[in-house]
C-alpha cells in the first residue's frame, strides 16, 4: 500500500470545505440563548496565524514554523528554550482548548468549566492528588535542564494567551461563555508533568481486573474465577523477551544469560487479599448449571448447596454480596474518569515491532508503533518536529514524532540516529486494600494509626464550592470516600477468620506507584537525545509510570527492547484482590531494580515484537511483573506474520510493515467456524447466514458481510455461555434476567425463588467484552461438547429452548445473531456489512458528548465504516457485552525507516488542528480508516519541499 501524500488541491478543498461548515453553523447559532449570534468572525476569530511574522515574547532569535499541507508543523530554532518557547505557542494555536481540559481534569477543576456535572470526578481526583504529586516532582525530581524546558515550554503557552479573549482561543470558550464567566488562566510547568499521571491512569494495569474478580465472588466460585480468568498461554503466544535472563554472578538481567527454570513464578508467599482458598464447588463438580440462570449459584444438579458464592472459608453468603454492592459503586466511580481519557480494558495498548536490517529489502531496521487509545477529536496526538539548526550544547535536539498537546519534547518517534516506539506492558502497579477503620484511626499490625488528612475545596461553575477532607494511609488515599455507598465498602467482605471484627466496616485505599513523585519527564527529554543504546536503556531508567515497552532501532543497525517502570514486589499476595490493610506483611517492599528488569538487544531472530502479551516466561524470572497480561493473540499473530514473510530468505519492506498493521484476521474465527459449518441448521434464513461463513478468509474487512455474520454469533455466543451467568455489578446497564438470588439453595425449577437483576455497568466496560481473554476462556473448552458453561436457560420467547453442549449453543448463537443483524442491518443477508455494524463516531470529549444538539453536530465528526476488530492487529476494539460500535482505536500509526528518515511515514487519527472549523480538523481520518500513511519529511530538504505555510517567530 502506498504512502499517500495531499494533492496541491487539499487546502483549496479544506477553504471551501470550512465556508460551507461556517455558513452551517451560522445557520445552526443564529438564534441561540441570550440573544447571541455568532458571526463569521467568532468562528474566525480562533484560526492561529501560519504564515508571516510574530513577535514572540521572550525569544532569544529568530524561530521559523513551516507547516505541511496537513498543517503538521516543524519547528526551527537556535537553543533549547527558543525551540521549547515556540512549541508552547504553536500547540497553543492548535490546541489550547484541548490543553486547558486536561490540566482541569488532571488538577480536579473540571466543575470550574462545566459545573455541577462534574464534581463527583473532581472529588475523586482531588482525592488521587495528581496535581499535587506532580509539583512534588518538579520541586524535588526533576533535573534543572528539564525545568528550564518546562519553563520555556509554558512561557510560550502565555505568550499566545496573553491579550486573547476567550473567542479568539477556541469556538468552545465562546459556547461556554454562555453560561459561564471562564476566562483561562496561564499555563505553569506543573501543567505539563500532571498529564503523565492522567496517561498512567490510563495505563495502569490491572486494577479493573482485580475489582472484577472480587464482584465474581457473588455468583461463581474461585474454581470457576480461575477458569475465566486463565493463565497466560505461553506455549503458544511467544513472550516478548525470549532470550536471557538474571545473571546468577552479577545480579543483573543479562540478554545473553541462560535463564533457569526454577525461577519462581514471582508470586509472595500469601494467597491474596481475604479470598480464602476457593473452596466453593466448581464446574463439572457437582454443582452443575440447572437452569443456566447461574454457574455455581448453589443450586447444583437438583442436589447441591450453595458453597460456591464463598469465596473464603467459613465465610457466610450475604459476605460477598456486601462486598460485590460496595465494589460496583467503586467501579462505577472509577469509570467516571476513563470516560474522558478511553475505556479500560484488554484492547487498551499497543502494536509494536521492529525488524532487524538483515530481514529488510533496505537493509536498515524498521519499526512501527500504533498505540489503542478511546478515539477522542481531537486525537491525543499531535505530530511536529523539533529542530535546532545546528545542534550544540545550548541547542541539543534534532527530533520528530508524537507528543501530547500540552507537553515538551517528543513522545513516540526518532531522532537524528535512533527511532522509538511504546506498548503498555500493563505491569500490576495497583493495589486496593481493606482497611479497619476506628473513628479518626485505622488498624496497622498492632497500631492504631491516625489518617493523613487535607482539606479541598472544589469551585463549581453555576454554583457553590463543595469542600472534601482527603484522608490518606500508608497505603493511599482512601478512595472508599469519594461515595456514600463506598464509605461501606467491606461491611460485609469475604475475609479469613483472622481478619479483625468489622466495626463499622472496612473503608477502601489506593497504592499506586504513579502517586509517588518521579523523573517520567526527564526521560522524554533524555529519549529525545539518545545516541545509542546505552544512552536510550539510560533514559528508560527514569520512564518510571505509565510501565511501558520500549522498542529500539538506530542507524547503525542495532535493535533491542527494554521494559522500564517502577513495579513493586510484595511479600505476601499477588495483587489479583483486595488485600487486608492491617497486614504490615502485604504492603509494598521496593521496586524491581531497572537493572533486574528484561531487556533484549539484537536478538538472535532477527525482531522484536511487543502487542502487551507477556515480557517474559514466568518460570524463568523471579518477580512478579503482573497476572493480568494481554494474552497475545495480536503480538502472535504479527511474530507469525514477520516470521511468513522472512521464510527462505524473504525480505520485509516498508510496505509490508504497513499492510501488516491493517492485518484484520480473526485468530476465534478460525478456531470457531469450522464447528459452526458443522451444524446442522434446518431454519433456512439462519442456513442462508451460515453459508456467508463457507469460503471466508477470516478477514474483517468493512464491506465482509461473513465477518459481521461470525461477530454477530460471537457476541451471542459469548453471552448465552458466559454473560447470562455473571453477577450483575459487571453486565450491560439495564440488561435484565431472571435468576436466582445469589444465597439461593432451592431447585433449578422452583421458579418463585427468581428476581428479577438488572446490569449496573456501562456498555464500553461491561464483561464478557470478547477480548483474547475471552479467546483463550473459549480455546479452553472448545473440545469439551459437554462442559457445564455450554448450558444456557430458555429464551424468554421460548423460541430456544435450553441448552447443555457446545453444538447446541452454538446453533443458538447462530439463530440469535441472525435475528439481531436481521434487526440491524436487514433481511438480505447480501446487503450485510462489518463496517455498518461496527462504526467508529468521532466526538469532543467535553462539549461533543455532554453539550447542546447543535453543538454536538458542529464539534464531532463520524460515523466512519471500520474494518479491524477485537484483538485483530488492526485492533478498532468492541465490547461485545455492549454492542458493535468501535470503542478504541490505533490512535496513529507509524512506520520508520531508520536512518532513510525522509522515507518514513505515519499518520494521526484526526488531525493538527483542534478547532472544528479548520480544514486540519479531522483532515487524516478518512486517510487513517483506509490505512493509508502520509510522508513524513524530517531532514531540512525534505522538510522545505513539503512546506505549505510558514510562520517566523521573532524576539
Amino acid at each position: 500500500m502506498p504512502a499517500n501524500t495531499a494533492p496541491s488541491s487539499v487546502k483549496k478543498k479544506g477553504r471551501r470545505a470550512r465556508l460551507i461548515v461556517i455558513v452551517l453553523v451560522l445557520a445552526l447559532v443564529a438564534g441561540v440563548g441570550y440573544g447571541a449570534y455568532w458571526g463569521v468572525s467568532t468562528v474566525r476569530s480562533s484560526f492561529p496565524q501560519t504564515t508571516g511574522t510574530l513577535k514572540l515574547q521572550g525569544l532569544a532569535g529568530p524561530v521559523d514554523v513551516r507547516r505541511d499541507s496537513y498543517g503538521v508543523p516543524q519547528i526551527y530554532a537556535n537553543s533549547d528554550a527558543d525551540l521549547f518557547r515556540a512549541q508552547g505557542y504553536v500547540q497553543a494555536q492548535d490546541r489550547f482548548y484541548e490543553m486547558d481540559v486536561r490540566r482541569h481534569m488532571t488538577s480536579g477543576r473540571l466543575s470550574e468549566m462545566f459545573g455541577k456535572s462534574q464534581v463527583k470526578t473532581d472529588e475523586f481526583l482531588r482525592t488521587l492528588d495528581w496535581h499535587g504529586v506532580a509539583q512534588k516532582e518538579y520541586d524535588t525530581q526533576l533535573s534543572a535542564d528539564t525545568k528550564k524546558n518546562l519553563q520555556s515550554y509554558a512561557d510560550g503557552v502565555n505568550a499566545y494567551l496573553k491579550g486573547r479573549d476567550n473567542k479568539d482561543i477556541s469556538v468552545e470558550y465562546a459556547a461556554l461563555s454562555f453560561t459561564n464567566d471562564y476566562k483561562p488562566a496561564k499555563w505553569t510547568p506543573v501543567d505539563s508533568v500532571a498529564w503523565l499521571k492522567a496517561m498512567a491512569w490510563d495505563l495502569r494495569g490491572n486494577m479493573q481486573d482485580e475489582i472484577d474478580r472480587s464482584l465474581l465472588t457473588s455468583r461463581l466460585s474461585q474454581k470457576q474465577i480461575d477458569q475465566l480468568y486463565p493463565a497466560y498461554p505461553t506455549e503458544k503466544n511467544a513472550p516478548i523477551v525470549s532470550e536471557g535472563g538474571i545473571d546468577p554472578v552479577t545480579g543483573k538481567f543479562d540478554p545473553k544469560a541462560e535463564p533457569t527454570d526454577d525461577a519462581g513464578d514471582g508470586t509472595g508467599s500469601g494467597d491474596g487479599a481475604g479470598t480464602g482458598d476457593g473452596t466453593g464447588s466448581g464446574i463439572g463438580d457437582g454443582t452443575g448449571i440447572g437452569d443456566g440462570t447461574g454457574i455455581g449459584d448453589g443450586t447444583g444438579a437438583g442436589t447441591g448447596t450453595n458453597t460456591a458464592t464463598n469465596a473464603a472459608a467459613h465465610t457466610p453468603a450475604e459476605a460477598t454480596e456486601g462486598l460485590s454492592s460496595q465494589l460496583s459503586s467503586l467501579s462505577g466511580t472509577l469509570d467516571e474518569i476513563p470516560q474522558l481519557l478511553g475505556p479500560s480494558g484488554s484492547g487498551i495498548g499497543s502494536n509494536s515491532w521492529v525488524v532487524s536490517g538483515s530481514l529488510t529489502t533496505t537493509g536498515r531496521p524498521l519499526l512501527a508503533n500504533d498505540p489503542h487509545l478511546a478515539p477522542q477529536l481531537p486525537s491525543l496526538w499531535y505530530q511536529m518536529g523539533l529542530h535546532c539548526r545546528s545542534v550544540s550544547e545550548t541547542c541539543q535536539y534534532d527530533v520528530a514524532g508524537y507528543t501530547f498537546s500540552g507537553m515538551p519534547g517528543v513522545i513516540i518517534g526518532h531522532n537524528q540516529d535512533i527511532a522509538w516506539g511504546f506498548t503498555n506492558l500493563g505491569a500490576d502497579v495497583t493495589d486496593l486494600y481493606l482497611e479497619k477503620v476506628e473513628g479518626d484511626s485505622y488498624q496497622y499490625g498492632d497500631e492504631e494509626k491516625k489518617f493523613t488528612t487535607r482539606k479541598e475545596t472544589i469551585k463549581v461553575a453555576g454554583g457553590p464550592s463543595k469542600k472534601i477532607t482527603v484522608r490518606s494511609t500508608v497505603h493511599g488515599p482512601v478512595v472508599s470516600d469519594r461515595d456514600s455507598e463506598l464509605a461501606k465498602v467491606g461491611d460485609k467482605a469475604p475475609v479469613d477468620n483472622a481478619a479483625p471484627d468489622r466495626g463499622d466496616g472496612y473503608a477502601v485505599s489506593l497504592e499506586w506507584t504513579a502517586l509517588e513523585p518521579g523523573k517520567t519527564m526527564d526521560s522524554v527529554f533524555a529519549l529525545n537525545k539518545a545516541k545509542d543504546f546505552t544512552e536510550f536503556r539510560a533514559a528508560a531508567s527514569n520512564f518510571e509510570v505509565p510501565s511501558q515497552n520500549l522498542i529500539y532501532a538506530d542507524t547503525k543497525g542495532n535493535i533491542g527492547y527494554q521494559a522500564p517502570g517502577k513495579i513493586p514486589t510484595r511479600a505476601k499476595g499477588d495483587g489479583s484482590m483486595p488485600a487486608p490493610g492491617w497486614d504490615p506483611r502485604y504492603k509494598w517492599e521496593k521496586p524491581i531494580p531497572f537493572d533486574q528488569m528484561p531487556y533484549e538487544y539484537n536478538p538472535k531472530r532477527g525482531y522484536i515484537v511487543t502487542a502487551n502479551q507477556a515480557v517474559i516466561d514466568a518460570k524463568k524470572y523471579p518477580y512478579l511483573l503482573t497476572k493480568d497480561w494481554g494474552y497475545g493473540t495480536r503480538s502472535q499473530r504479527i511474530n507469525d506474520l514477520i516470521a511468513s514473510k522472512t521464510k527462505d530468505g524473504g525480505k520485509i519492506s516498508t510496505d509490508d510493515m504497513q499492510t501488516m498493521q491493517m492485518d484484520n484476521t480473526s485468530q476465534i474465527a478460525k478456531l470457531l467456524v469450522p464447528l459452526l459449518l458443522k451444524i446442522d441448521v434446518s431454519d433456512p434464513s439462519v442456513r442462508e447466514a451460515q453459508k456467508l461463513l463457507e469460503g471466508w478468509d477470516f478477514t474483517q474487512e468493512p464491506d465482509s458481510a461473513a465477518a459481521a455474520y461470525f461477530n454477530g454469533v460471537w457476541r451471542n455466543v459469548l453471552m448465552l455461555a458466559f454473560g447470562d451467568k455473571l453477577p450483575k455489578e459487571v453486565r450491560v446497564k439495564g440488561q435484565c434476567l431472571n435468576v436466582r438470588p445469589a444465597d439461593s439453595t432451592g431447585p433449578p425449577d422452583d421458579l418463585e425463588k427468581l428476581v428479577r437483576e438488572c446490569g449496573q455497568r456501562a456498555p464500553d466496560a461491561a464483561q464478557p467484552d470478547g477480548g483474547d481473554r475471552w479467546f483463550e476462556v473459549v480455546s479452553n473448552i472448545i473440545k469439551d461438547n459437554d462442559n457445564p458453561w455450554w448450558t444456557s436457560a430458555e429464551a424468554p420467547n421460548q423460541r430456544d429452548k435450553a441448552t447443555t453442549t457446545r453444538d447446541g449453543l452454538l446453533l443458538r448463537a447462530m439463530k440469535d445473531a441472525r435475528w439481531e443483524l436481521t434487526a440491524k442491518l436487514g433481511k438480505d443477508v447480501s446487503t450485510w456489512s462489518w463496517g455498518r455494524l461496527h462504526q467508529l463516531q468521532l466526538k469532543n470529549q467535553t462539549l461533543g458528548t455532554s453539550g447542546p444538539g447543535f453543538l454536538k453536530t458542529m464539534l464531532n465528526r463520524g460515523p466512519y465504516n471500520l474494518g479491524g476488530g477485537e484483538a485483530a492487529v488492526d485492533a478498532t476494539g468492541w465490547n461485545a457485552a455492549g454492542g458493535y460500535n468501535v470503542i478504541w482505536v490505533p490512535s496513529m500509526r507509524m512506520v520508520v525507516n531508520v536512518g532513510d528518515w525522509d522515507k518514513s511515514r505515519w499518520i494521526n487519527l484526526t488531525g493538527a488542528s483542534g478547532h472544528a472549523y479548520s480544514a486540519h480538523y479531522t483532515d487524516q481520518t478518512d486517510k487513517w480508516a483506509e490505512g493509508e500513511l502520509l510522508d513524513w519529511s524530517f531532514t531540512p530538504n525534505a522538510v522545505e519541499g513539503s512546506t505549505s505555510d510558514t510562520l517566523r517567530l521573532t524576539p
